[in-house]
């Protein structure tokens, strides 16, 4: 009987962690569809503002600071986009060594601003000094991709950093992510592709025009990583979470064998008592 009280008792703790994995899950299936939708939309925005940029700046002097690449290049900073919880497999921890090993190839003055929450006892061990830490929601926002964006410009312009070099989970698919970088600042113009000469008319005027899209582009391109990397974080959660609810549920099945096999020898043996019982009082009368 003690066995049997046993196995009931892993099976209800298991159910219970079968209920939890199932809420994750579907938590972060929701999150998945928020970000994703918000993503794709910014994603193909973020690409037309930067080609509006490339057809202004054609042909123009470069001026612009943060088109301008620093002539020292000496510091590196490393925007580092982790998720903000566990639970969503290698995601935070395949970062995290890709971050370790970019940062032994770079021969440079390094170091980091985290945007996120998870691993803040862990991220120091990657022997690169913080300079800052952001807090990142679920679903980024405009305002806290202008606040990062903001300090990041900072940064640059004031000559504390001669590149900045975003450091994320590139979303491939719902099923996969792969670590990544991409260059920030100083920003990089595309020159349009070959078409006829056209005239354009600015107004104000093309040097205000440059600035405004410039800065727009930078947000842009901030904000599409933060999306990104938080889509990749609450795809991988979910997978994680599906792979868990089909363990617990497998699990659960092996351990109602358990059960009945258990139960079947308990009633096995208190047939084989009774039966002995039966045949001993039957000797003595």
């Amino acid at each position: 009987m003690a066995n049997l009280r046993a196995i009931r008792t892993r099976i209800r703790s298991v159910e219970n962690t079968q209920q939890i994995t199932k809420s994750m899950k579907m938590v972060a299936g929701a999150k998945l569809r928020r970000t994703q939708s918000a993503f794709s939309s910014l994603r193909d925005y973020a690409a037309r503002c930067a080609e509006m940029l490339g057809r202004v700046a054609q042909g123009m002097p470069v001026t612009e600071p943060l088109l301008l690449p620093h002539a020292e290049n000496a510091r590196v900073c490393y925007v580092l986009i982790v998720g903000n919880r566990g639970l969503c497999g290698t995601y935070n921890s395949a970062l995290l060594r890709y971050l370790e090993e970019l940062a032994e190839k770079e021969e440079r003055e390094k170091f980091l601003v985290v945007c996120g929450r998870w691993g803040k006892d862990m991220i120091p061990g990657a022997n690169i000094p913080i300079r800052e830490s952001f807090e990142i929601g679920d679903a980024p926002d405009a305002k806290e991709a202008e606040e990062l964006t903001a300090y990041l410009r900072g940064l640059y312009t004031g000559g504390e950093a001669d590149e900045v070099v975003l450091v994320y989970q590139r979303f491939r698919s719902v099923l996969q992510q792969s670590p990544g970088t991409q260059t920030l600042l100083p920003m990089a113009v595309e020159p349009p592709e070959k078409e006829a000469e056209k005239k354009y008319i600015f107004e104000p005027d093309r040097e205000s025009l440059l600035r405004t899209l410039t800065d727009m582009t930078l947000k842009n391109t901030v904000h599409a990583a933060l999306l990104e990397a938080r889509t990749g974080e609450h795809s991988a959660r979910m997978t994680a979470m599906t792979a868990a609810a089909d363990n617990t549920e497998e699990l659960i099945g092996e351990l109602t064998l358990q059960l009945n096999h258990a139960r079947q020898a308990a009633i096995t043996t208190e047939i084989s008592e009774i039966a002995g019982g039966a045949e001993a009082m039957r000797k003595n009368r």
